[in-house]
């Protein structure tokens, strides 16, 4: 069964970096769009940054100019560059395949920003 694999997240001072990576293992055909999510307690699971099989991207307006989401060319794998970060990026972070069958989640990885 196909799944997605995150790594890197963790803890990291205020306007420090990150790179989270998401693989997917097994085959996933027919991906039409790759991103990232994240969810604090209590609140909705939000879109942080998405990436289109024709490379377009979209960004939520919290994190414009400070994340950088990317793509290798066979769409098996997706980053999310975090850079000055805030405390209030602190939240799970999940990668998201869509395809013409259904999304797919990743088991998600905790980002915590803090000194």
């Amino acid at each position: 069964q196909a799944q997605l694999v995150e790594s890197g997240g963790g803890l990291v001072q205020p306007g420090g970096s990150l790179r989270l990576s998401c693989s997917t293992s097994g085959s996933i055909s027919g991906i039409q769009v790759m991103g990232w999510y994240r969810q604090v307690p209590g609140n909705q699971r939000e879109m942080v940054a998405s990436i289109y099989a024709n490379g377009i991207t979209k960004y939520a307006d919290s994190v414009k100019g400070r994340f950088s989401i990317s793509k290798d060319r066979a769409m098996s794998t997706v980053n999310l560059q975090m850079n000055v970060v805030e405390p209030e990026d602190t939240a799970v972070y999940y990668c998201n395949v869509v395809t013409p069958w259904g999304k797919i989640w990743g088991q998600g990885t905790q980002v915590t920003v803090s000194s």
